[in-house]
């Protein structure tokens, strides 16, 4: 099975460095729609046979046009959104966005009670996104499906691959970004494991995972 995990296009909140984690969330920007319609040619040709949004506007308006192209449509699921960002919503100050990365970070090295001042832990955040990306699967392997995508958050993305990727190492995940529409390639299965093999367009080799920063270059500002 071949699973793309999607991170959305710009939005308002991204630019402004805002803790934007909680639904309905903020509506793409200009190029946020320009992204988003640039994953038609980037990924309508590689055979995507289902697509699954987060409860967040952001995901389902980038999931529209290559829906539309493939003529698919967008199924949505509340596991697939942002880490809860807690008292801190909407917040861009250095502090509140260290805080909130230091808990991605903590989840990474294995300590899942971490949490943001009224947020989730990570035992919370790894149930509800495992079972969204178990039930997206089930369904595609009922309807004979061999690849689908996932579009969903950075922070998201990035916690759950360094969780459950076999190649990709927290070090990592710690030091590589992942841009708007970024696209984390996987193939495998939650029985066999997963392997990633590109990470935002860069192969990703066992060598490569395991140098902190190999990659992609490490983004600025939050990944929300």
């Amino acid at each position: 099975m071949r699973l793309l995990l999607v991170r959305h296009g710009q939005t308002r909140s991204n630019v402004e460095h805002l803790l934007d984690t909680a639904a309905p969330g903020a509506d793409l920007n200009d190029l946020g729609r320009e992204q988003a319609a640039a994953l038609v040619p980037a990924l309508g040709g590689l055979g995507i046979g289902a697509l699954t949004a987060s409860t967040l506007v952001r995901t389902q308006q980038t999931a529209a046009p290559l829906a539309a192209h493939l003529g698919l449509d967008v199924a949505v699921t509340d596991g697939l959104r942002e880490i809860e960002a807690g008292q801190a919503e909407m917040r861009g100050d250095e502090g509140s966005v260290r805080r909130y990365l230091d808990v991605l970070a903590a989840w990474l090295e294995g300590d899942l009670s971490a949490a943001a001042p009224g947020a989730e832990d990570g035992h919370a955040f790894f149930a509800r996104y495992d079972a969204a990306v178990a039930h997206a699967l089930a369904a595609a392997r009922a309807s004979g499906v061999q690849a689908l995508a996932l579009v969903s958050h950075g922070a998201a993305i990035r916690a759950w691959a360094g969780a459950r990727v076999r190649n990709v190492t927290p070090e990592f995940v710690i030091a590589t970004g992942l841009g708007n529409t970024g696209v984390v390639e996987l193939v495998g299965s939650p029985e066999q494991g997963w392997t990633c093999e590109r990470w935002a367009g860069a192969v990703v080799a066992p060598e490569q995972a395991e140098a902190a920063g190999a990659g992609a270059a490490a983004e600025p500002g939050p990944v929300f």
